[in-house]
């Protein structure tokens, strides 16, 4: 008993030592095989001062730093650059260098980042078609929905993502609506809608990320053309991303409408996402992200009845960098079926802070 106790106060003692020791057997890795051009700082020598013909990026900017996951950042030590559709300047480093102590190069590069505010992009999670996600955003995302039954109305929604700082975002949405009425069929804008959303809990140990936000529906669509709501609606909403083991996720976002104007009711809704991304072609190839969402929506009055729709759906990488994604679904009504028809939905997604949409195919 007492020597038990005894091993583990000798254990603490030592803990602080050793976690140094592995500090400094990481940083000496990274100056063994990374300084020579991402500097021993980590904000890269400059062309003048090496043959490089391509500016290494600067480790302590945070809002470069903290976007990748370490997996894409260990497909380019393993197999270069190129494998991500960045420069050859960037080697391959094979297996010179084993995978423990690629991460074990990673994890002293995250410490150039001071400002722990900062997501990590292993939380940037596969985009449901419907669900929002809780991960701040710099991308642009063309969304393509048609109904099959009669009304065969289709829109084209233009999602645009700008991040501010380190856990903010604002967003806008313009959709184009184009839908048969009694008059025949009408074309024009839709409702725009303008948000901001902020991350206030991230922990990449647990896996857990946590948004709230809140968009304004302004009613830019023509209500007698069936082209837009009518009123101005408020939409606060909370979202939640969770890491799940085997390269799982899941995603919920719950969200309640309030339109201003009388003679509109109140709405609530609960959208979830479950999934699993694979790789094809070895550990470095393209992404494929098969997920289930289950939407369900009700009006907050009193013998409302709750609309659940179920949407399998899959996401690909396109391109090399999978800084371009293509996502496609079907929307399944399973309750109160009466004139909701199964739609079609694809989206394509340009995260645009990797780089142009041409760029790293």
């Amino acid at each position: 008993m007492h020597k038990s106790i005894l091993i583990y106060v000798i254990a603490l003692m030592l803990w602080p030592i050793a976690s140094a020791a592995d500090n400094s057997s990481n940083a000496e890795l990274y100056q063994d095989a990374c300084a020579g051009c991402h500097g021993e700082d980590g904000t890269g020598r400059a062309l003048a001062d090496s043959a490089l013909e391509v500016l290494p990026p600067d480790f302590t900017d945070c809002e470069f730093a903290s976007r990748e996951p370490d997996a894409d950042w260990f497909a380019i030590i393993h197999d270069g650059g190129p494998v991500r559709g960045f420069d050859r300047m960037m080697p391959a480093f094979g297996d010179a260098i084993s995978k423990e102590e690629a991460y074990q190069i990673l994890a002293h590069i995250r410490t150039m980042c001071s400002d722990d505010r900062w997501p990590r992009g292993e939380f940037n999670l596969p985009r449901p078609l419907f669900t929002e996600k809780a991960f701040p955003e710099d991308e642009t995302v063309f969304t393509a929905s048609y109904d099959t039954g009669d009304s065969s109305t289709f829109e084209l929604e233009i999602l645009y993502e700008k991040r501010l700082g380190p856990v903010g975002m604002f967003e806008v949405s313009v959709p184009l609506l184009t839908t048969d009425t009694l008059s025949g069929s009408e074309s024009g804008i839709g409702d725009v809608a303008v948000g901001y959303k902020h991350t206030v809990y991230h922990n990449l140990d647990s896996g857990n990320i946590l948004s709230i936000g809140a968009e304004v529906i302004l009613p830019t669509g023509a209500e007698d053309k069936s082209l837009g709501k009518g009123t101005t609606v408020l939409e606060p909403f909370i979202v939640y991303g969770k890491i799940l083991p085997a390269n799982m996720f899941f995603q919920a976002h719950a969200f309640a409408e309030f339109p201003t104007q009388s003679g509109f009711d109140d709405e609530f809704g609960m959208r979830m996402a479950l999934g699993k991304t694979w790789t094809s072609g070895g550990e470095f190839g393209r992404a494929w992200s098969p997920m289930l969402e289950v939407l369900a929506i009700r009006d907050l009055a009193s013998g409302a009845k709750t609309k659940v729709d179920l949407v399998p759906q899959f996401q690909v990488s396109l391109n090399t960098r999978q800084h371009v994604l293509f996502n496609i679904g079907a929307k399944v009504p399973v309750t109160e079926t009466s004139g909701r028809d199964v739609q079609i939905v694809a989206y394509v997604l340009w995260d645009w802070f990797d780089g142009g949409f041409f760029d790293g195919w």
